[in-house]
């Protein structure tokens, strides 16, 4: 175990009606617009959401974060080893664009998220800290870029996701495809993909398929019911499940994988409801992990959702049928990437 010194995650719950951090980007194209609040009982596996905002005594609960929630991150020169290959090749990674908490750790062992298609994502998600605003011309280079981080830094499995960008004809799919294609003629590793959902755009997806990335990952996010809250107009629930099915269709061979953050008001059942569709569709792979909002203009945390309960339902997700889950308070998307989709 390499040295390390305890922190506490960055940004504690602010009495805000709006806040988040999920780790990930490409959500599949969630915005946000409201906050709904609630408050929570620790003897339930629910939630009770309400309009009215929280008590004074649940805000205060909700702003001291959990014991669970303060980790121990190692240091170390692999870190600045890492920081310094992104920085030489002017990469982004939504290690640092989302606020991730794992960051320090993943850069320590040489290893980082890439996120191609600039840094300015056009969906204003209430959940992540992604800038947004006027977006960036695409860097045609930038596929080389990334494969030549992904040798530098000796990776066996590369991890590329984006920004969403509704205002490209293809939603950036041929980027994607590029990227794919670079890494793996560059260094043979496995490549995964979290893509946006391209808003429907002809041939995106298709596009993005034809390079046959090991790894297809689009997250769901949230339960139906929040989905308008969390994500925005522009998403629908039966919209990311069509995607996950749709590469199935086109391609039995990628592992498809999806992922939710909790403590955004789910229940129990909405979430195994959930779960039960994605199976539906086939997705292989799983993540579940702890909302955390990263400012106070962000959607807030209505729930700390403890470990143990983390575990129950991966077990429970395994049980359903996913071949690969990670289920706890610090998963992210592309956390422990290699190890889950070659368990």
């Amino acid at each position: 175990m390499p040295d390390s010194f305890p922190i506490s995650l960055p940004m504690a719950p602010a009495q805000s009606s709006d806040g988040c951090s999920s780790g990930s980007c490409s959500s599949g194209g969630g915005c946000c617009g409201g906050g709904t609040v609630g408050t929570h009982d620790d003897n339930a596996h629910g939630v009770t959401i309400g309009i009215s905002g929280m008590s004074s005594k649940a805000t205060d609960e909700l702003r001291r974060l959990p014991r669970w929630l303060k980790r121990n991150v190692p240091k170390g020169n692999a870190n600045h080893f890492t920081d310094r290959v992104l920085d030489e090749l002017r990469l982004t990674t939504v290690c640092e664009e989302a606020k991730c908490p794992n960051r320090m750790e993943c850069w320590s062992q040489r290893t980082a998220t890439f996120m191609i298609l600039g840094s300015v994502c056009t969906r204003p998600c209430g959940f992540c800290s992604v800038n947004k605003g006027k977006t960036e011309a695409l860097e045609v280079d930038e596929p080389e870029r990334v494969a030549e981080a992904a040798a530098r830094l000796g990776l066996q499995h590369v991890v590329i996701t984006s920004v969403t960008r509704d205002d490209l004809p293809d939603g950036g799919a041929e980027h994607f495809f590029r990227s794919v294609l670079a890494v793996r003629e560059r260094t043979g590793a496995a490549v995964e993909v979290l893509t946006p959902d391209f808003l429907g755009k002809p041939g995106a997806l298709e596009r993005v398929v034809e390079s046959a990335p090991e790894v297809f990952n689009h997250n769901t996010e949230t339960v139906p019911r929040l989905y308008r809250e969390v994500r925005g107009r522009k998403s629908q629930y039966s919209w990311t499940l069509g995607l996950l099915k749709r590469v199935k269709e086109l391609n039995p061979a990628i592992k498809t994988k999806s992922g939710l953050m909790l403590g955004l008001g789910e229940t129990r059942e909405e979430l195994f409801d959930t779960l039960a569709d994605l199976r539906d569709v086939g997705c292989d792979m799983l993540t579940l992990g702890q909302y955390l909002q990263p400012t106070p203009e962000h959607l807030p945390v209505v729930r700390y959702v403890p470990p143990a309960e983390f575990d129950e339902y991966g077990a429970a997700a395994k049980a359903m049928g996913f071949t690969s889950v990670a289920s706890g308070p610090f998963v992210r998307s592309s956390y422990h990437a290699r190890e889950m989709a070659e368990a």
